[in-house]
């Protein structure tokens, strides 16, 4: 890039199943105020805003438009982003690349969701299959319970490793202040909960949530002079293709799936060989607790069949040797248009070690965020505590 790009503030707000105390604007507005506040900065000092929303999901669109009030927007030039489940990532990506093209010095990114407003769901089971047209049980249920019956079937995986990971998804999230589903969960409990298509249950499922995340970009000069604990974007790639239901057929292992394209493109600009060693904490965007799985091996964190004993042998815990989520992640959290730009803000706060409760104990100088969506959208960005990283 032209120029160096940093993280120099981020907010979040209180995620849950309802937020009747606000409308849109004024949940957006928690989490502008908490970004500036953090990056010390006020909205006038802002050169630019990008929003980042699946307005399908609450049916009102031109966000950008009429969320003025609450985004700080008045008067300043930015774009709406929309790129399904990826948007929060696509997002800073957007940000980054014009703060690294030397347009502007100075970016506000926001994402958010408010899914009491709409019907997600309703807007999901549109979705149809080339073949079969339309997915079992609802778009999102069913091709992750394909993605899990097919795993199951070729690796010889069960349903306790799928719980194991739900039940360290909500034990992080009872760490984290911010999280929508805390819940003191067993892997019994997980296994006993309601099933929704086979193999997927309602604890292997991520929730509907509402709420949003913003961001504040700047250049080096900037960050240097104005930020103490800057973070550092040191690569973003982006990969999207359609992918069918029944390419989660696991016998071909070289298959292109396109978190596996991803990856190998970030891993040869930071030329990385090692992504377990290298990366100290990994931010990934799992819907659903089968994904979590299969994405450790596209990540290349282990071999092809191997991401059940990953999680079996408490490898990516918070404690672990590769800690993945201990945010709580997607499982605990999705407020869709703001879920991939957690993973990003998540990440910052490990690295710059403000996390609080759900600090990984280790020293986080290198983390990796993924961001997926509709149709394996697939967006990824590495970051560090220094440029020399």
């Amino acid at each position: 890039m032209k120029r160096n790009v940093a993280i120099i503030g981020g907010g979040q707000t209180y995620h849950a199943a309802r937020r009747h105390d606000v409308d849109q604007a004024e949940m957006v507005n928690e989490a502008v105020r908490r970004a500036l506040d953090d990056a010390g900065m006020t909205i006038d000092e802002i050169d630019t805003i990008f929003l980042g929303n699946m307005e399908f999901f609450e049916g009102v669109h031109m966000t950008d438009c009429w969320l003025v009030h609450g985004t700080g927007a008045y008067g300043k030039p930015g774009l709406k982003i929309t790129t399904g489940g990826t948007v929060g990532a696509t997002t800073v990506c957007v940000g980054a690349h014009h703060i690294a093209s030397g347009l502007f010095d100075k970016a506000l990114c926001i994402g958010f969701e408010k899914q009491e407003e709409g019907d997600t769901g309703a807007i999901l089971s549109g979705v149809a299959h080339p073949l079969w047209g339309r997915s079992l049980a609802g778009a999102a249920v069913g091709y992750f319970a394909t993605m899990g019956s097919s795993y199951m079937a070729t690796w010889g995986a069960t349903e306790e490793h799928s719980a194991m990971v739900a039940v360290k998804a909500r034990q992080n999230a009872r760490k984290n202040p911010y999280a929508h589903l805390k819940l003191d969960i067993t892997i019994e409990d997980a296994l006993n909960s309601r099933m929704l298509s086979y193999p997927i249950r309602m604890l292997d499922m991520c929730p509907a949530s509402n709420g949003a995340c913003a961001m504040v970009l700047a250049d080096e000069k900037t960050a240097k002079k104005r930020c103490k604990k800057p973070v550092w974007i040191r690569a973003m790639d982006t990969a999207h293709n359609e992918q069918f239901e029944l390419d989660w057929r696991f016998v071909d292992t070289k298959r292109p799936i396109f978190s596996k394209v991803c990856a190998a493109r970030m891993y040869k600009k930071l030329g990385v060989k090692k992504p377990a060693e290298y990366f100290d904490v990994f931010e990934v965007y799992e819907p659903a607790t089968w994904a979590e799985l299969i994405w450790y091996e596209d990540l290349g964190l282990c071999g092809p069949g191997e991401g059940f004993r990953l999680v079996e042998k408490g490898m990516t815990n918070i404690d672990g040797p590769i800690p993945v989520n201990p945010s709580g992640g997607v499982l605990s959290t999705n407020c869709i248009g703001a879920s991939a730009m957690l993973r990003v803000w998540e990440a910052a706060l490990q690295i710059r070690g403000d996390a609080g409760g759900h600090q990984a104990p280790k020293d986080v100088r290198r983390a990796l965020t993924t961001g997926y969506g509709g149709t394996n959208w697939t967006v990824m960005t590495a970051l560090s505590k220094t440029l020399d990283d």
